[in-house]
């Protein structure tokens, strides 16, 4: 992730440079990961072709568990969108290179499993009524062959694969912005009176180009889990 000295992620007004800007994509390259993930919101917002009616959302499946779909040929590496409800619409299987993989409930209508299908997109469904974040990530290690996974998400996902003990690392590029607007997506928003601090421990410190920091931490102890 890429965050304000404030801890602050949403970059759009950032008096920074273009080259500032692309260490953030230079120091994703050096994990050589074999997918990355986000959130709905995330891949709405900067990735998905849109997203279904209310309408179409609001049909569900009440019938036996489906199976998974893989979608065939090679592929060298995942865009995985963690989707619930089934909201977002795709227009192929491709992202820029990457695979499209769906996380979905098992509440999504069979209509919409079938366009998934139609063009090309994989999905896993993990879960009945919200996705089983440990079952999803088994799954996708078992059907995607993903060992090295990218966690690149809004804070409320963030927060979420923290708080369930899902993150190894925390690699954070501190850009040179004080950002200071109230209300903004902070790095791990975790919502609920009971959310407990992680412990974090540095294992590396590095001066990038332009004044950004990289930092590296492996996670000591998740949430609830002293």
């Amino acid at each position: 992730m890429m965050a304000s000295v404030d801890g602050r992620i949403v970059a759009d007004g950032w008096p920074i440079s273009s080259d500032e800007r692309g260490e953030y994509e230079r120091v994703h390259d050096t994990f050589d990961a074999d997918g990355w993930i986000c959130g709905r919101v995330t891949m709405e917002r900067h990735f998905a072709a849109g997203t279904r009616s209310d309408a179409e959302v609001a049909r569900t499946h009440d019938g036996p568990p489906r199976d998974d779909f893989v979608a065939p040929g090679e592929h060298a590496s995942y865009a995985i969108a963690v989707d619930p409800r089934g909201k977002l619409v795709w227009e192929s299987g491709d992202l820029d290179g990457d695979h499209v993989v769906a996380v979905l409930t098992e509440r999504v209508s069979d209509d919409y499993l079938a366009a998934l299908r139609a063009r090309g997109v994989s999905y896993l469904l993990c879960g009945d009524a919200d996705v089983d974040l440990p079952l999803a990530l088994d799954r996708i290690g078992a059907r995607l062959g993903v060992r090295t996974l990218m966690l690149e998400g809004g804070g409320g996902i963030n927060g979420t694969f923290l708080r369930a003990g899902l993150v190894d690392e925390v690699s954070l590029l501190v850009a040179p912005v004080a950002d200071g607007r109230v209300g903004t997506a902070a790095l791990f928003d975790v919502a609920g009176e009971d959310a407990a601090p992680a412990r974090l421990r540095l294992e590396s410190v590095e001066r990038r180009d332009g004044d950004v920091l990289w930092l590296r931490y492996g996670v000591v102890s998740p949430p609830d889990h002293p």
